[in-house]
């Protein structure tokens, strides 16, 4: 389903994946913030208010965010990685999805930017793609269910929504997988 949709096109024209650099964390954190503000006028409290650069910086320089450009412009940001100790329960080389967001002007980018990170994942010779969301997000888990990941099992984060730390609040978050 999902490769189908992404190679007839989208709406708003051509899409392009470019690897974010420490000039462009602004650009990220906009995008970010532009999701947040959204998700909370829609009364859903899936990441902070705003996000920290500090949070976003250390993923732009090991290279794994993404700007989504269409028509030149910032619709989207992506972090894909190989590694996230919230799967360390299961077995196989896997890419995972973080901070994915969109701009509201490109709704509809989400299914293109999961079908990239697919086949990049692909190419990557995983055998599955794996994000999580928070669990009290009906919408969102609706969402990647409906494209075909399958829910793994909820687990308890500490940090704040968005944020992964060592310490402060605890989130529970629900974990998706699509075999590849």
């Amino acid at each position: 389903m999902l490769d189908h949709w992404f190679m007839t096109g989208r709406e708003h024209g051509d899409l392009q994946f470019v690897r974010a650099t420490s000039a462009e964390v602004a650009q990220v954190v906009a995008v970010l913030d532009h999701a947040a503000a959204w998700l909370m006028a829609s009364g859903i409290r899936q990441w902070p208010d705003r996000f920290d650069t500090d949070w976003i910086t250390p993923a732009v320089e090991r290279g794994e965010t993404w700007l989504v450009r269409a028509g030149g412009r910032a619709a989207g940001t992506v972090t894909l990685d190989w590694s996230d100790p919230l799967w360390s329960d299961c077995a196989g080389r896997a890419g995972y999805v973080h901070r994915m967001a969109v701009k509201r002007w490109a709704a509809g980018t989400g299914r293109a930017i999961v079908a990239w990170a697919v086949d990049q994942a692909r190419v990557h010779d995983a055998v599955a793609l794996r994000l999580d969301c928070v669990a009290a997000n009906p919408g969102l888990r609706a969402y990647y269910e409906a494209i075909g990941f399958h829910h793994r099992g909820d687990v308890e984060v500490r940090g704040a929504p968005g944020q992964r730390s060592d310490g402060g609040m605890r989130t529970l978050v629900s974990r998706y997988e699509l075999p590849l």
